[in-house]
């Protein structure tokens, strides 16, 4: 018997053997309680609103719609439910979205199972809870936010200097003055966080602003 209330779950994942692997887990535990299942964003949606479960544990990268669209989409409906992302994915791409979307929590699927008990009991109570490998990747975030992108002329200027154009060179390229390309440049550096020509080429190379025929 459970010492305190029983946790609602629901458990969202286009996989049914780790719905069912999940739900097995969750079963030999007095005071968890899987109510419902869904395979994708939309169906965890609707099935939330329905069943009103305390905590949702959900995976990312699903058909129809998304694990981050469905968190979105909770929120937006003011639904009580907390949102827990258990997953395999561990980039920016996926847990910067998610967490900006009102996970309460980012759990990768290598979590062992009393650490993932722990992290819904947490999440039950409104406590976030986030792997070692996520809380470090939004701390890095945190201490190097994200920079001003490039402007479309500053990444023509960019790839001319990849390309080994000078300043001189550039500006005839591009009908413009030797003084504003040295602007550009400039702001090209301030916004990428280099000091000179070379670091800036290789931040561009970096951040996918250059492509390899960029190369002169």
């Amino acid at each position: 018997m459970a010492d305190g209330p029983v946790i609602r779950l629901i458990v969202v994942d286009d996989h049914p053997v780790v719905r069912d692997g999940l739900r097995g887990m969750f079963a030999g535990a007095a005071d968890f309680e899987v109510v419902g299942e869904a395979g994708d964003g939309a169906e965890a949606v609707e099935l939330a609103a329905r069943l009103l479960p305390d905590v949702v544990l959900t995976d990312l990268r699903m058909p129809r719609m998304d694990g981050v669209a469905a968190i979105r989409a909770m929120a937006e409906r003011g639904l009580p439910c907390r949102v827990l992302v258990l997953t395999t994915y561990d980039t920016d791409s996926d847990v910067l979205p998610a967490v900006k979307a009102g996970a309460i929590g980012y759990l990768l699927k290598d979590t062992a199972r009393d650490e993932l008990f722990r992290a819904v009991r947490s999440a039950a109570r409104g406590e976030s809870v986030l792997s070692p490998a996520v809380a470090t990747r939004l701390l890095g975030q945190v201490r190097t936010p994200e920079r001003e992108p490039l402007s479309p002329r500053e990444v023509e200027v960019l790839s001319l200097v990849a390309a080994g154009s000078t300043n001189k060179e550039a500006a005839r390229r591009l009908f413009i003055s030797e003084a504003t390309v040295k602007t550009h440049l400039l702001h090209i550096y301030a916004k990428l966080g280099v000091n000179d020509r070379a670091a800036a080429v290789a931040a561009g190379y970096e951040r996918g602003l250059l492509s390899r025929r960029d190369r002169g």
